[in-house]
């Protein structure tokens, strides 16, 4: 088995994991239904996708878990099922990741709420957002992931509360987190680069960086944002392989694995310590960009 620290000591950019919901779609998840259930009921198509990435040169893989969150399975009538449903992703990953040929990590996949906070507006309370993502922590933490990681998220306070939840659930995993960064260089909320790095940082977040979004050239200026603004932090770039397009009833993405090696290599000459792909990647995307950066 792995470490984090191991993995940090290393030296090369680590690499990450590519999409989940892209590769669980091309195997019959439908449109709108919760990807966390097919823990459950499909366990052998997750593990499937995350011995592939596994096979690309994955050194991080993500649990199933992006929403498996209080109020995001509240929308399916699941919200009595966080601590099942997170207990199984993380050991199913932890089973694909002990049979690995090389130094693995089992991260806990943490997504935002889909609800706004009390301060812009909405009725989610710091206190709320804080206990629903440790009461999801607790459950992966149980199961044994190495770290917690956050991701796409686009508000600031969100992001902390989540990474407050996290530890309070698990005070000794270290924490990731990303924030999801547009075509300004915002997040949808307004937040900048800096305001993110400042505030990740300081609610204790080991690593820090952008992830998804509308393609992986947005990323590019956010991480030299960061690095300018905090050089010794340890980044993080998880782009989406571009656009989402529909061709025919399939969803399509022009980005190429070959394109995505060559985004492999900006990424870490603008500071990315940590690598993987977002929406729309899949294992010989990630295979490309593993052999790029090493």
């Amino acid at each position: 088995m792995a470490s984090w620290e191991e993995l940090v000591r290393s030296g090369g950019p680590i690499v990450a994991d590519g999409a989940m919901g892209t590769m669980l779609m091309a195997n019959g998840l439908e449109f709108g239904d919760p990807p966390e259930l097919w823990n459950l009921e499909h366990p052998e198509i997750i593990r499937r996708v995350q011995r592939a990435y596994l096979e690309a040169g994955a050194q991080v893989i993500l649990t199933n878990t992006f929403g498996g969150n209080r109020l995001r399975l509240e929308l399916h009538g699941r919200q009595d099922r966080v601590d099942q449903l997170n207990r199984t992703a993380a050991v199913l990953a932890r089973v694909e990741v002990d049979a690995a040929d090389h130094p693995v990590i089992v991260a806990g996949d943490i997504g935002p709420t889909g609800q706004l906070m009390e301060a812009i507006g909405g009725t989610l309370t710091p206190e709320i957002a804080r206990e629903v993502f440790a009461e999801q922590a607790r459950g992966l933490a149980a199961a044994g992931v190495d770290v917690m990681w956050i991701e796409t998220m686009s508000d600031v306070s969100e992001t902390v509360a989540a990474i407050k939840g996290a530890k309070d659930a698990a005070p000794d995993l270290p924490v990731i987190a990303t924030m999801s960064f547009d075509t300004r260089g915002r997040t949808m909320m307004g937040v900048t680069p800096e305001q993110a790095a400042e505030a990740l940082l300081e609610a204790g977040a080991v690593a820090v960086g952008g992830n998804c979004g509308n393609g992986p050239e947005e990323l590019i200026p956010v991480l030299e944002r960061m690095r300018a603004a905090y050089p010794d932090a340890l980044l993080v770039a998880k782009g989406n392989v571009g656009m989402p397009e529909l061709v025919g009833m399939a969803v399509h993405y022009e980005t190429t694995p070959e394109t995505m090696a060559d985004f492999a290599r900006k990424f870490r000459d603008a500071g990315a310590g940590i690598i993987g792909a977002c929406c729309g990647s899949t294992p010989p995307h990630l295979k490309a960009m593993v052999e790029a950066v090493r």
